[in-house]
């Protein structure tokens, strides 16, 4: 038991530090080399792939009544909030970014609250409200500066939050009725559908004989990496660890793009993100890791005499 639990925080681990690394990493191909929408596409179809791949050993049927529901998730979870995330963060610095998507857990609890009907306590309260002042006090600053920050980028960055989260409120019944690899195989079908027709033009006008190996190795880094292990590692990890656990390691990815910003603003001193950290930037990012660790904070148990 020890051990499956050691191997599921390496998991949470590896996977968080391939989600940290993907905001530089994707903002390094887009939009110069390939388009935000025409990316997404290519996370759909090569992702989608390998999980109906593994999804041919599962034989299981979704029931007719779960149909809207696996539509919605497809919608809100492949769709807008992968179309959303790629060209938010194609305008905006990787930092920004990085800071705003660690609000998820923060909308999660919202969303529950309206949608689950979940109590929120005192302690979730001051969360939400300390976590949304920093994500506020960043993306403000967007319009504030004439830097890699971008108050329509953030805003998009934003916008992916909250439908991402919605996507994870929704999907949860689904999750515990079927086996995750078939919910998440339809999930990314269904996406695929509905993004086609934003991103199809941008990917026949793609020029790939212009892509270098460093952009075939960006662009193979979000399909195989950031969308189809990541899902992978958390499916592993959440079969161990309780959900809460695995929500606190969100922290490690604003760590993670602050590391990467700094060391290639060391390496190329003329680069775009050299002035990319700041005090506000600081500052927002301390209030959001606050806010999610408010809202991660599980109740102290009432004693009885």
């Amino acid at each position: 038991m020890e051990k499956n639990k050691f191997k599921a925080h390496l998991a949470l681990l590896g996977a968080n530090l391939i989600y940290g690394a993907n905001f530089m990493i994707a903002k390094g191909v887009m939009p110069d080399k390939i388009s935000p929408s025409a990316l997404v596409v290519i996370r759909l179809i090569g992702a989608g792939f390998l999980f109906w791949m593994i999804k041919l050993f599962v034989r299981e049927s979704i029931d007719k009544t779960d149909y809207l529901r696996i539509i919605l998730c497809g919608l809100l979870g492949a769709a807008v909030n992968m179309l959303l995330f790629f060209h938010g963060l194609s305008l905006t610095s990787p930092i920004d970014a990085s800071i705003i998507s660690t609000s998820i857990p923060v909308m999660v609890l919202i969303f529950s609250a309206f949608i689950l009907k979940e109590r929120i306590t005192n302690y979730k309260l001051m969360g939400i409200t300390i976590g949304g002042l920093g994500a506020f006090l960043l993306v403000w600053y967007g319009n504030k500066t004439e830097g890699t920050s971008s108050l329509l980028g953030n805003l998009m960055v934003f916008g992916n939050t909250c439908f991402y989260a919605l996507y994870l409120v929704l999907i949860k019944p689904l999750m515990i009725k079927y086996n995750p690899i078939s919910v998440i195989s339809w999930v990314f079908l269904v996406g695929f559908i509905f993004v086609l027709p934003f991103g199809i033009d941008d990917l026949i006008h793609t020029d790939f004989g212009a892509f270098t190996l460093q952009t075939y190795l960006g662009v193979g880094f979000v399909v195989i990496g950031t969308t189809f292990l990541t899902y992978l590692f958390n499916i592993y990890a959440l079969q161990h660890v309780a959900s809460s656990v695995a929500g606190s390691y969100v922290y490690l990815q604003p760590a993670v793009s602050f590391i990467l910003v700094t060391v290639v603003s060391v390496l190329y001193s003329d680069t775009i993100y050299k002035s990319d950290i700041n005090l506000v930037k600081i500052i927002s990012c301390l209030l959001v890791i606050c806010g999610v660790y408010l809202v991660s904070k599980k109740p102290k148990p009432k004693h009885i005499n």
